[in-house]
């Protein structure tokens, strides 16, 4: 996989295998790594405790959320619940040389608030996507819509990444309908 070093992580659902696809990158990059918004998990440290401890990164290159919320769902509900709105300047790129592994909370069309999707924010930020997906039943859907949505955005799908058993007959189609510039992997390895 030929990966650009400033890359964002993102899903077709939750629990797809996004932390630890970002685990790998932060380490095969030697990259810092990022999650603008955390719902949920925070007596666990959340998704950056659990990259820190997979990747065996130091703690500095561990960039601090922007957003810490307490309610697992989608961030403009868990923001609602603390009685906050998400700002967009909070959601700025870090200021920082060298390779980034920014990890979303959830899939793409998840909102950040009620008139700002996660992948109004990934336009923004304008950095290559590498998509997690899980490799069995139920994902040619959440798939091609996925890439469909960023496509549709002028948003650069670097890579597909299939988690799980390798599912041939999904592989196949995946790889006869989605833009040959795409790569395609498979994964198998369980979401934690």
């Amino acid at each position: 996989m030929d990966t650009p070093s400033r890359i964002i992580v993102a899903g077709t659902d939750t629990n797809v295998g996004k932390t630890i696809v970002s685990s790998l990158l932060v380490n095969k990059l030697n990259a810092h790594y990022w999650k603008p918004v955390q719902c949920g998990d925070l007596d666990t440290g959340g998704d950056s405790a659990t990259v820190k401890k997979l990747s065996g990164i130091k703690a500095n290159r561990i960039i601090p959320e922007a957003y810490r919320l307490k309610l697992p769902a989608s961030p403009n509900q868990a923001a609602a619940a603390e009685g906050i709105t998400i700002d967009k300047e909070n959601l700025k790129l870090p200021n920082h040389e060298g390779a980034l592994v920014v990890e979303l909370a959830g899939g793409l069309m998840v909102p950040l608030r009620d008139d700002w999707l996660q992948i109004d924010q990934v336009k923004e930020w304008n950095l290559p996507v590498v998509l997690v997906a899980r490799s069995g039943l139920g994902t040619l859907n959440h798939t091609l819509l996925s890439i469909e949505a960023l496509e549709n955005r002028n948003i650069k799908v670097a890579t597909l990444i299939l988690n799980g058993e390798k599912h041939e007959e999904n592989y196949n189609t995946l790889a006869t309908m989605v833009n040959s510039s795409i790569s395609i992997k498979v994964l198998e390895i369980q979401p934690i």
